[in-house]
């Protein structure tokens, strides 16, 4: 984790120590003081509701050894922190100061960077390339969803000094976000996974997601230069129809190389003949730029997690990682929880939970992989409403409405409000009875409703946005299984 004198903190990020010795060494980061560890620099965010420098008393009190504020301290403040040893520092923005920080350190690291964006399967992307990384050498990853403004540079000052590979998601809901990431992280390699629908809401068009994700490219350094002992690389969807735009637009004017994935024997990596067991794991052959090629199985189940598979792996190929490892580690992934992950329900039904979060695209794979698995009972479909769609929400929920309905389920459920009654309506509207389109407003009514009533040879899909909180639904019905 970082460790960093307090003069150097206020020379890194621009911060005014108010009080404090200047050669005092912090190590470790932390936004919630009830985290604060001794020595730590405890930062405090103003909020809506609480102000985190409400909670620096108890920060100094657990042994901070800095804390940083958005606003001047109080005297009861500073003469609490004079008598416990800890510096008192203020900056204009707790955000810029942590961004700062984080790329100080990043630089200090001299780490390789892989930065990982896109509207869908950047988590599933990023714990793939972290497994094949691990291979050869010693890994940090984000975890969970620190993939913002804040949770990023969390990451990178959470990272031990001696991290050789760095893999960071990257989120954003606007423009400008992605920038201010890729400038704290400045990866060598970097991947957009997909340009899709996801906060249309907020960017009004797939080509304004595009020109957002793009900007991860600002923080690469040209092919050209070798930077920290590698050349940089994009890797794009091959098959992705914003990837020419992205390339044109993007990359080539910043020299950037673009390294295409996907299923088309034009692709530098490619996988063919894709075949989905007993399990809904798929086993394909898979060909790298070089013509090395091998028959590999992913230990994930889904098609749509073979994208994500190649996407790491022309990193790790780059990287100089064999492919016999790379098949190995294919064969022992673990995904981030609630990401398709098949579960055992307690009466025996097995229960797709995919309900950490949803997108359109990713509700459409949702339910390839709920009618492509073996099912000797009913399949049901359970959907939740997609957030941060903005005006194009009505005709994205008909439209996986309609998608539904051109699938054999035996049952779908709709939850939510108005999202969820336009979905049931057009599955209704596309061919489905009646009687097998349900729509019910809450979780808890679904709880109620569903839970006791699966079959033990069901199978069933859980999917929505984590606003809908159908992740409590699959707990119900799979907690204590065995």
């Amino acid at each position: 984790m970082v460790e960093i004198a307090v003069k150097y903190l206020e020379s890194t990020t621009g911060a005014r120590c108010v009080q404090g010795d200047p050669d005092r060494v912090c190590r470790g980061v932390a936004i919630d003081s009830r985290a604060v560890e001794p020595d730590a620099i405890f930062v405090a965010f103003p909020g809506e509701r609480v102000d985190g420098a409400a909670f620096a008393p108890q920060a100094i009190e657990a042994g901070a050894g800095a804390v940083v504020l958005a606003c001047e301290p109080s005297d009861e403040l500073l003469e609490s922190a004079r008598e416990r040893g800890c510096a008192v520092l203020t900056c204009d923005d707790p955000t810029e100061f942590l961004l700062r920080l984080a790329q100080g350190y990043r630089a200090r690291m001299q780490c390789t960077v892989i930065g990982v964006t896109g509207s869908i399967g950047k988590t599933t992307t990023k714990d793939v390339l972290a497994s094949l990384l691990a291979k050869r050498y010693r890994v940090h990853a984000t975890a969970g969803n620190y993939n913002n403004l804040i949770g990023l540079p969390l990451t990178i000052l959470s990272a031990p000094a001696d991290t050789q590979m760095l893999v960071l998601e990257m989120g954003m809901n606007s423009f400008g976000e992605i920038s201010r990431l890729t400038a704290c992280a400045q990866p060598t390699f970097s991947i957009i996974t997909k340009v899709g629908t996801s906060h249309i809401g907020m960017l009004g068009s797939r080509e304004n997601i595009a020109r957002a994700k793009a900007e991860i490219i600002e923080g690469m350094p040209p092919s050209a230069q070798n930077f920290e002992g590698h050349h940089s690389a994009l890797i794009l969807h091959g098959e992705d129809d914003f990837t020419p735009f992205i390339i044109q637009n993007f990359a080539r004017p910043a020299g950037v190389d673009v390294v295409l994935a996907g299923t088309s024997l034009d692709d530098d990596v490619s996988a063919a003949n894709i075949e989905l067991d007993e399990e809904g794991c798929a086993t394909f052959d898979i060909t790298f730029e070089d013509g090395s090629s091998f028959k590999t199985r992913l230990s994930v189940p889904g098609a749509q997690a073979v994208p994500n598979a190649l996407f790491a792996a022309a990193v790790a190929h780059r990287l100089g990682i064999p492919g016999f490892e790379i098949n190995e580690a294919f064969g022992a992934l673990q995904m981030t929880g609630r990401r398709v992950e098949v579960r055992r329900a307690r009466c025996g039904a097995r229960v797709i939970d995919d309900s950490y979060n949803a997108s359109p695209e990713s509700m459409a794979a949702g339910l390839n992989l709920l009618c492509s698995l073996p099912c000797e009972g009913s399949r049901i479909a359970i959907l939740g409403e997609i957030g941060e769609l903005g005006d194009e929400a009505g005709r994205m929920h008909d439209l996986i409405g309609a998608y539904a309905a051109a699938k054999p389920l035996s049952l779908l459920v709709c939850v939510g409000g108005a999202s969820a009654e336009r979905m049931a309506s057009a599955a209704r509207l596309m061919g489905m009875d009646e009687g097998d389109v349900v729509v019910v407003p809450t979780c808890d009514e679904l709880i109620d409703r569903f839970a006791a009533t699966l079959g033990e040879r069901d199978l069933v899909l859980v999917k929505g946005s984590r606003f809908v909180g159908l992740d409590r639904f699959a707990e119900e019905v799979c907690a204590d299984a065995r």
